[in-house]
């Protein structure tokens, strides 16, 4: 007869919180490439056009980076002051930037030249955008209570409000109609403006950090507490949301404005499903996240934060998003297109599977197939041998998994071979069997099995405890681990019974209620 492996157990694990759709699509944001910048990143943004370079600022200079390499490709440093919010027009030829001067300039992205300059405000400037559907219209927001709508082609002021009362550190002109702009305020207030009247048409009382509109919904952070305004109902907050513990630093949306990203101090990026406003998802950074921004496409997540590190975690996408791209370039049959960079497979080369290709014989023919010896692992070779001692030292390695181990020790207890393969150790050959004890006592996969070795190990070597500093450690270990383990279940049969008496009595309630209402129908 034919020596049987030893047939390895296996242990019903309890199920493992399945992960979402939504968060299985974020988990594919992973291995975070980091750069270390010489101060806080202040501003990140991606260029709407492709190849979706990004503008970093940080200290006293705006950098490009290349989405593919995460190299700098340009460097703008013509400034006398702190930079902040470098920005890239939706074409992706310009961009313009704020200084703590008051400076306003726009650079051209390529030549690195200094096309327009704007010097009205008298404090630091802590916000520049290009208007989204005007290119010729730059917005900025001082810290000398100013909002000032650009036109870069006049280099003139075209509208200026001056509603605010203190430091406006946030704005965006409205994505749906040029002529209207939110801005946050440390004078505890979100206005509306319209470049048209030059008036604030629209007061929201709360303090902003970040603002972002979407149509006729306005989104504010203030401290940890996340805001939504209906701009159709007057202004009115009909939401507020507070999943972070500090203060909420930059508001991000995805390419179709249906999931938001928020960045904090608390160290987290929180992802939000916007039509119900619930979190879906979570990631953690190693800093304080001051400014965030997801590509246009979808495959960058990149985060600025407080001690100068750069984070830009990276997802491949999937073949068919891929294809989708191809096509449509083909479909174009421009040039131009081809040079935008809408064909990510080209030049990239392809790596084919390697597949056996199957031989094929005649109608008529008899295959003989070779039955393989299936190899016997090192543990089975030792008890198949008998040398239960060395058997049991294979699976003691810390590349075996328990299962393994406690199912080689049931068979050596069904051949009534355990005395032999642990006698005659001494301390140095009993620490891996204590230490197998003591991690896995309270596991209720092992807990039985364990109770029994430790109890024979007990038996067998009680004349000679103490006489190892090492094995009498171990062994306090295990007694404190057993009498912890006990007070424990002591607890859960408290808390068991008392839960018990508690749906006992709310059970009873219920019937006696029941049969009153039952008596009061029959009599009625």
């Amino acid at each position: 007869m034919d020596y049987q492996p030893v047939t390895v157990r296996r242990h019903a694990r309890p199920h493992a919180t399945k992960h979402s759709a939504e968060s299985k699509y974020w988990r594919q944001f992973k291995h975070p490439v980091f750069v270390k910048e010489y101060a806080p990143v202040t501003s990140i943004h991606f260029s709407p056009a492709k190849p979706h370079r990004y503008a970093v600022t940080a200290a006293t200079r705006v950098q490009i980076y290349a989405p593919r390499t995460q190299k700098v490709t340009k460097t703008i440093s013509r400034f006398k002051d702190v930079a902040r919010s470098g920005n890239i027009r939706s074409d992706g030829k310009l961009v313009v930037a704020g200084d703590d001067t008051g400076l306003v300039q726009i650079f051209d992205i390529n030549s690195r030249a200094i096309l327009r300059t704007f010097d009205s405000h008298k404090q630091p400037v802590h916000v520049t955008k290009f208007s989204p559907l005007c290119h010729t219209q730059v917005l900025s927001c001082s810290d000398d209570t100013t909002v000032k709508l650009w036109d870069v082609p006049s280099q003139a002021e075209a509208v200026t409000f001056t509603s605010h009362a203190d430091y406006v550190r946030s704005g965006e002109v409205s994505p749906c109609n040029p002529h209207l702009i939110l801005t946050g305020s440390y004078d505890g207030t979100m206005r509306l403006h319209d470049s048209r009247s030059g008036e604030c048409e629209m007061i929201m009382s709360g303090k902003a950090t970040s603002t972002s509109p979407v149509e006729a919904v306005v989104l504010s952070t203030a401290g940890p507490i996340l805001r939504v305004w209906d701009l159709n109902a007057g202004g009115r907050c009909i939401r507020a949301l507070s999943n972070h513990q500090k203060t909420v630093t930059s508001l991000a949306y995805d390419a179709n404005a249906g999931r938001l990203l928020t960045g904090a101090l608390d160290q987290m990026v929180k992802v939000y499903d916007i039509s119900t406003y619930k979190v879906v998802h979570t990631m953690r950074y190693p800093a304080s996240v001051l400014c965030l921004a997801i590509s246009p496409d979808e495959t960058h997540i990149a985060a600025g934060m407080s001690d100068g590190t750069l984070s830009v975690r990276r997802r491949q996408p999937k073949l068919s998003e891929t294809s989708t791209e191809y096509t449509t370039a083909l479909k174009t049959g421009t040039y131009e297109t081809f040079l935008g960079g809408t064909l990510p497979l080209v030049g990239q080369g392809r790596v084919k599977t390697k597949t056996k290709t199957k031989a094929v014989g005649d109608a008529g023919e008899l295959r003989i197939e070779s039955r393989r010896v299936k190899r016997l692992k090192q543990y089975d070779r030792f008890l198949k041998a008998f040398k239960y001692s060395a058997a049991l030292d294979a699976v003691l390695q810390k590349n075996v998994p328990p299962t393994t181990t406690f199912s080689l020790i049931q068979e050596l207890i069904h051949r009534d071979g355990l005395r032999s393969a642990m006698s005659g150790r001494d301390d140095v050959l009993l620490e891996p069997i204590l230490r197998l004890l003591v991690k896995h006592v309270t596991d209720p996969r092992f807990g039985d099995l364990v109770c029994d070795v430790a109890s024979f190990l007990i038996e067998l070597y009680s004349p000679v405890f103490g006489q190892s500093p090492l094995v009498d450690s171990l062994l306090l270990r295990l007694r404190k681990k057993v009498l912890a383990e006990i007070r424990l279940q002591k607890e859960l049969t408290k808390t068991k019974g008392t839960l018990e008496m508690v749906f006992s009595c709310v059970a009873f309630a219920t019937a006696s209620q029941e049969t009153g209402e039952r008596v009061r129908r029959d009599t009625s």
